[in-house]
């Protein structure tokens, strides 16, 4: 491992941290509150990956389960402590679990039954996402909904009028 491999990352979440965090304190307690999951959880599930792939010699496809848990939680909870909204990045929890056992079926004995499973938790997951991230996009726009309103009856009008002027 050179110092290029170590410093890189390092300077990035340096970097990304002074520009989130336009405020006067800095220290390294605000370093580990925003990058937790940089820290401790994604290389947790790195460590999980180098083992299956460069210390068993791939036989030890069961790491990737929780090799690919970690690391997609960690990335999640990144993404959620940078930009501060859990309440929206929840769901990912549940796409983690899918992707660990997707990790395990694609580089295990490719069993199809775990097919099912990761595919009802990753249409669950990017429903939430979807479903809650659409919620807070139409609630904040709420001081659009007169216009919404009105090109919705606009529209159903034109719909009427040009069916009637069809049928004639």
């Amino acid at each position: 491992m050179t110092k290029r491999t170590i410093l890189g990352p390092v300077l990035i979440l340096f970097g990304a941290y002074l520009f989130l965090n336009q405020g006067p304190s800095f220290g390294p307690g605000n370093l580990f509150a925003y990058f937790w999951p940089t820290m401790f959880v994604i290389p947790l599930g790195l460590f999980f990956h180098w083992m299956y792939f460069s210390m068993t010699g791939r036989r030890g496809v069961g790491m990737l389960i929780p090799g690919g848990i970690l690391f997609t939680a960690g990335f999640v909870s990144q993404i959620a402590m940078l930009f501060d909204n859990w309440q929206y990045m929840w769901p990912g929890f549940i796409l983690a679990v899918a992707v660990g056992l997707f990790e395990f079926y694609w580089f295990g004995n490719r069993n199809k039954w775990l097919l099912i499973p990761i595919n009802i938790l990753t249409v669950l997951s990017l429903l939430f996402f979807a479903v809650f991230s659409l919620g807070a996009f139409l609630n904040s726009m709420t001081h659009l909904r007169p216009f919404f309103a009105i090109a919705f009856v606009a529209i159903g009008a034109l719909i009427l009028i040009v069916r009637h002027r069809k049928e004639d």
